[in-house]
């Protein structure tokens, strides 16, 4: 089991504040995107995207029924590869920062 990280140290504060932002921006983006698909293409442009045919089924009914739901799946699958990424990029920073870290001072009290 991994130590958990002295959040004491102010690096590594820092370092899960870092952290945190972009998981936030990764997750608003794609919750973004989500709204603009499920919404914009079921809804708002579903007229405008009826010239065009997939399947034999108008594209705007096509992404209110199916679209939306396969966008869903996919965004899941990017933000898990993403976040898999971030995760791994946050602990080789914080296992740095545990490398480079002082002795604990009352190792030394005498």
């Amino acid at each position: 089991m991994a130590e958990t990280p002295d959040t004491q140290n102010p690096q590594v504060a820092a370092a899960i504040g870092r952290y945190w932002r972009k998981n936030v921006t990764i997750m608003a983006v794609l919750l973004l995107i989500w709204a603009a698909v499920g919404i914009g293409a079921g809804g708002l442009f579903a007229d405008s995207l009826n010239v065009f045919h997939l399947g034999g089924y108008p594209l705007g009914f096509w992404f209110a029924q199916q679209g939306s739901i396969i966008v869903f799946v996919l965004l899941i699958l990017a933000y898990a590869v993403m976040l898999n990424r971030l995760d791994k990029e946050y602990h080789r920073e914080l296992a740095s920062l545990d490398r480079e870290a002082p002795a604990d001072p009352r190792e030394f009290n005498v």
